[in-house]
């Protein structure tokens, strides 16, 4: 079929969708700065670059679908998340985002810390060379042998999630001769996603110990009191992909207010606070996330402001950016294999990969832009909904967006945004191959995490 030969479904401007989108964008070729990672542009011929080098070309030698990580953009914004913080705060990327060695040395060498939250990135980190020392564990249900791996290893710290955990954790340092920096993580009836956050009767999670009714007080009260444990602070986290500071504004007042009893209680100032990540990116034009200099003002101004109020010396500061970090330095690169148009709605696009690389739009009804990459065109755009290869409805990947009218099998598509969650939720449904990590930096591609195999599938099936 040529290029032109299909219809191409609804095209005129008032078309209704399930998106945002009710009119097409005025140029499909341009590609939204806020959207795609630093070193993204088109070459001569219209195809996508990005560390200088043509999608076209990565496709040919590492297949698709892949994801293709600016090495470039990532340091660069790990190291915007260091210098905002300063020397007197902590920057622990959100190793669930994603998690690699390459990943884990990049860090090392720009100066950031890790949290993990279980043994497997706990071994990844430590394997990669991460000193112990700048690892924070996370969890809500620890096995004993990890809690055991990680004060063997000397961690930094570990965050306590539940009573049972400062037990746990305080007798595994004391059968191990040490005395294990803890945090206590608790909810303080925050949640806050994007631009809304809600301040009441938020304790009814999984995570954390809730500050209502007491038994944050009483948390703290026990781990003072073991030996295998030295208390330096609280921890708190209100929700994912924020963009308003005022959900931060109202959870440090009330973490403030914990540590103010403590001081009145036990003449003991905790030295730190954590305020967790959860910080927002832009998957499409619509979003507008703040810049880590912003986030770093606006969240040292909330804590100074009310200690002061509570007559308290200022803690030092922890924040936890994992998608900020890695989010925007990755696309998802595919080849379209089919387009079905149908008629009065729109056209489905449907690529080599699907949920089993991202898994987020079926979960979450998450969004994301889309841009056909191997070239350029003036075809009048479609509407289009791009989908995956899954035997499956929700198998959805972006759920409603403009493409060129002439898109055919065989070109290359590409999703911004997709370097979080993405490749650390990716699955084998239907027996598909979770696609390569690919860094590319300064005109040179590697892999860094590989395409599986039929045989690793098979390699597993003992049966």
């Amino acid at each position: 079929m040529s290029r032109s030969a299909h219809p191409a479904g609804p095209r005129h401007a008032d078309v209704l969708t399930d998106g945002h989108y009710s009119a097409p964008p005025a140029d499909l070729n341009a590609l939204d700065p806020k959207v795609w990672a630093h070193t993204v542009g088109r070459d001569a011929d219209g195809a996508v670059t990005v560390g200088g080098i043509p999608v076209t070309r990565l496709a040919e030698e590492y297949g698709t679908p892949a994801y293709i990580l600016d090495e470039t953009d990532f340091r660069e914004r790990a190291r915007a998340w260091r210098t905002a913080f300063g020397a007197d705060a902590d920057v622990f990327y959100a190793g669930k985002a994603f998690l690699s060695r390459a990943v884990v040395r990049w860090l090392d060498e720009e100066g950031l810390n890790l949290d993990v939250c279980s043994g497997g990135e706990l071994a990844t980190a430590l394997s990669a060379g991460m000193p112990a020392e700048r690892i924070a564990f996370h969890g809500n249900n620890k096995s004993p042998e990890e809690i055991e791996r990680a004060v063997a290893a000397g961690v930094g710290r570990i965050v306590l999630d539940s009573f049972q955990e400062i037990v746990r954790v305080a007798h595994t340092a004391e059968a191990l001769g040490k005395r294990q920096r803890v945090q206590i993580r608790i909810t303080v009836g925050v949640e806050a996603h994007t631009h809304e956050f809600i301040a009441t009767a938020h304790e009814d999670q999984k995570f954390g110990i809730p500050l209502a009714g007491g038994q944050a007080a009483e948390a703290v009260r026990r781990a003072l009191r073991l030996d295998g444990i030295e208390l330096i602070g609280i921890h708190s986290h209100i929700g994912s992909q924020i963009f308003d500071m005022s959900g931060f504004e109202v959870a440090a007042h009330r973490v403030v207010g914990l540590l103010k009893d403590v001081r009145d209680e036990h003449g003991v100032e905790l030295p730190e606070i954590d305020l967790g990540g959860g910080l927002g990116i832009a998957y499409t034009s619509d979003d507008d996330p703040r810049e880590p200099h912003e986030i770093a003002k606006a969240l040292t101004e909330i804590v100074t402001r009310e200690c002061e109020s509570a007559r308290l010396r200022t803690p030092r500061i922890s924040v936890e950016p994992g998608r900020a970090i890695v989010g925007p330095t990755a696309f998802t690169l595919y080849e379209v294999g089919t387009v079905k148009p149908l008629d009065g709605l729109r056209t489905y696009v449907s690529v080599d990969g699907g949920m089993s690389d991202n898994i987020r739009t079926a979960l979450y009804d998450a969004e994301y832009s889309v841009a056909l990459v191997s070239r350029t065109s003036d075809a009048e755009p479609m509407l289009a909904r791009v989908v995956g290869k899954h035997c499956e409805s929700g198998d959805i990947v972006v759920k409603d967006a403009f493409l060129p009218g002439d898109l055919a099998p065989g070109d290359l598509i590409a999703v911004p945004a997709t370097g979080a969650y993405c490749r650390s939720m990716a699955s084998n449904y239907n027996h598909v191959l979770r696609p390569p990590v690919v860094a590319v930096r300064d005109g040179e591609a590697r892999v860094i995490v590989r395409r599986e195999t039929e045989e690793d599938l098979l390699r597993l099936d003992v049966g």
